[in-house]
């Protein structure tokens, strides 16, 4: 009897922790529009940085 309880507690409190969860992942998600700029900022920089050491080589 007593380990149905604890058997039902567990798994309540996995449901709880993994809706928790979801719950995080979906509120702290970046927008796609952010993560665009963001990509194509790195990318230039990517570029900039380059080219600067292209020319340093020669």
């Amino acid at each position: 009897m007593l380990s149905k309880i604890w058997k039902k507690l567990c798994i309540l409190i996995l449901i709880v922790a993994c809706l928790f969860n979801i719950v995080l992942k979906l509120v702290d998600r970046v927008s796609f529009n952010k993560e665009a700029v963001e990509s194509a900022q790195y990318m230039l920089t990517q570029q900039e940085y380059e080219r600067d050491k292209e020319n340093v080589i020669k």
